[in-house]
């Protein structure tokens, strides 16, 4: 099961920030990781507040891909990625974070990362990658954080 080292209850901070050049503006963030389908299935359900827009959420549901080690998942989430889910691929390994992607909009990507940083604490990090044709002095081409979740056990 994708996530099983950290299944439960997260509280933490998020910070947020649309483009690269805006700081992150930090914010209280909840996170739950379940397993679901008998263990087949992997649910991270977040909470998050946009200093603008308010309390909003989201889900990602991970599973197994098709090849070995390879992952598919869908997001969707009340501010970002709505009214449809945005599908991901990626892969994971006990010595790896856990790193899906899909692309959207003419080559921009979406990138969702999961990691660890010590025991107890717990990383959600959701990038925009910028291709390198619509690069811009204050958006160079590349991946930038969005939102970064950082989290310990509730």
């Amino acid at each position: 099961m994708v996530l099983a080292d950290v299944t439960g209850s997260w509280v933490g901070t998020n910070g947020f920030r649309l483009m690269p050049a805006d700081p992150l503006v930090e914010s209280p963030a909840t996170l739950t990781v379940a397993t679901a389908a008998g263990g087949h299935l992997t649910t991270v359900a977040y909470s998050w507040v946009h200093p603008d827009d308010g309390p909003q959420d989201g889900l990602v549901l991970i599973a197994a891909g098709e090849s070995p080690g390879s992952l598919v998942a869908w997001w969707g989430d009340s501010w970002h990625q709505q009214p449809t889910t945005m599908s991901l691929t990626g892969a994971a390994d006990d010595a790896s974070p856990v790193e899906l992607s899909g692309e959207y909009g003419g080559g921009w990507a979406w990138r969702i990362v999961f990691e660890t940083d010590g025991p107890g604490r717990l990383r959600m990090r959701m990038d925009n990658v910028v291709p390198a044709d619509q690069a811009e002095p204050d958006a160079p081409a590349g991946p930038y954080p969005v939102m970064v979740t950082d989290l310990r056990p509730a």
